[in-house]
């Protein structure tokens, strides 16, 4: 028997545009904002917790498409809980083998991903009724689209509350990486509150008034581009001639 839903499937650019903008998982939907919030106070500490959430996305997402003809209505919700707990799981003990002190750092925000309302939304509204591939592909965008929110958000509270820039990055990409910190505005440079959550809340609010004000000026130019190509029609006269 052919999957329904598959004949209505959307297409890839579609569910790209969806995850990384027009419906965000942060700055639209406003989920996981907790964990989005709390944690980053610096680039090294969203990247942490960003390819966490996208590693678990991604994996529940194509283990509910693969199931999602086995179980029955009366145990979706907590099948789905389990899927995403036993991921965050892994993803947890990958941390703690390859970035502990980063793990350590990011504390109870790890394990509390189960509870991240955007893992367990894709998974109901999109995954349970989509093949393995765009169930992937879903998990993957949503995933990216987080955690460029989560990157942003990091950069500039370092940047302007501790005056640094990609600090500590061996913590999660090794010693390599400990050369790619910058201090800009010298070493002494602080402004706490963008450090503490108010200030989380305060750039976060930001984003997503940037966001709108870039959507509604989009939407503007649409709107314009329509009315001067209906202003700009012309009439064609038929004869009912026909050579």
């Amino acid at each position: 028997m052919s999957d329904t839903t598959v004949k209505s499937a959307p297409a890839l650019g579609e569910i790209a545009s969806n995850g990384l903008w027009s419906n965000n998982p942060a700055l639209v939907q406003l989920l996981g904002l907790c964990p989005l919030l709390a944690v980053t106070s610096s680039v090294v500490n969203a990247l942490g917790l960003g390819l966490a959430t996208l590693l678990v996305l991604v994996g529940s997402n194509a283990m509910v498409s693969l199931i999602r003809h086995q179980i029955g209505d009366a145990v979706r919700l907590p099948a789905f809980v389990l899927i995403i707990a036993a991921f965050v799981t892994c993803t947890e003990l990958l941390m703690k083998a390859y970035a502990y002190e980063l793990y350590e750092i990011l504390g109870i925000f790890i394990p509390l991903i189960v509870t991240n309302c955007a893992i367990l939304g894709r998974a109901e509204a999109f995954a349970s009724k989509q093949p393995l591939g765009l169930a992937l592909w879903d998990g993957l965008m949503m995933g990216l689209g987080f955690l460029a929110v989560l990157l942003l958000l990091g950069a500039i509270r370092e940047l302007f509350g501790s005056g640094t820039l990609f600090a500590n990055m061996q913590l999660l990409l090794g010693s390599g990486a400990a050369d790619w910190g910058l201090a800009p505005f010298g070493t002494g440079y602080s402004f706490l509150v963008l450090i503490l959550p108010p200030g989380a809340f305060l750039v976060t609010g930001l984003l997503i008034a940037a966001k709108n004000a870039v959507d509604l000026r989009r939407d503007a130019q649409r709107k314009a581009r329509r009315e001067k190509a209906v202003k700009g029609a012309k009439r064609v006269r038929t004869t009912g001639h026909i050579a």
